[in-house]
């Protein structure tokens, strides 16, 4: 990234985009270069990948109340992992505009079969701020219903029920390393089940 110098100081409210020019437009992913302002009024270019976004959801089978509830992740491949990853279900918007609250509750159907009773909001994260706009919606998932999956051709995944005190010691050991599932289960087992969650074990 190359930076000019400005003539004057600028305000920050003026720091944004000044002009964009398309790379590449994919089915995931738009890249543009833009020139942008920043700050101390200075000038530059950033390559700026633009994405949909997407929202996560974490499946609670057991009560909020237990002890140590039970929640469902799955084990997807990843070819940018080169392997197996441990993740809540998540996916990108079906159609520009669908509300992340029905995104979530479609990806819960579609990847482990669940219907929820009722969809917790928790937060949104920005993946990658650095060279990505993508934001992820977080949510836990309560009251679940069996049902069927429905996954796309090059989704491969298996269930896998465990209590969110195993899934936070994955987390801490480093078997569980996927983003937006680490902070999924924090946020969750720290404001959503904090009260009755077990504490990990010692180091």
């Amino acid at each position: 990234m190359t930076r000019e110098p400005s003539e004057r100081p600028r305000n920050l409210l003026e720091a944004g985009a000044i002009a964009s020019r398309e790379i590449f437009d994919g089915r995931i992913v738009h890249l543009t270069v833009d020139d942008v302002r920043f700050p101390d009024g200075s000038t530059g270019q950033l390559e700026m990948i633009r994405h949909s976004g997407a929202a996560a959801v974490l499946p609670l089978l057991g009560e909020p109340a237990d002890p140590d509830p039970e929640i469902l992740l799955v084990r997807q491949y990843r070819y940018a992992a080169a392997g197996y990853l441990y993740e809540v279900p998540a996916g990108r918007p079906a159609y520009t505009g669908e509300p992340w609250r029905d995104c979530a509750a479609r990806e819960l159907r579609e990847e482990t079969g669940y219907r929820a009773d009722h969809l917790e909001r928790l937060t949104m994260i920005y993946t990658t701020p650095g060279f990505t706009d993508e934001r992820i919606h977080l949510y836990l998932a309560r009251g679940l219903t069996p049902g069927e999956t429905a996954h796309d051709q090059d989704e491969f995944m298996e269930m896998e029920r465990m209590p969110l005190s195993r899934a936070l010691t994955m987390v801490r050991d480093g078997m569980i390393v996927d983003a937006k599932t680490i902070c999924t289960l924090l946020y969750a087992a720290t404001f959503n089940l904090a009260p009755r969650t077990p504490s990990l074990p010692a180091t």
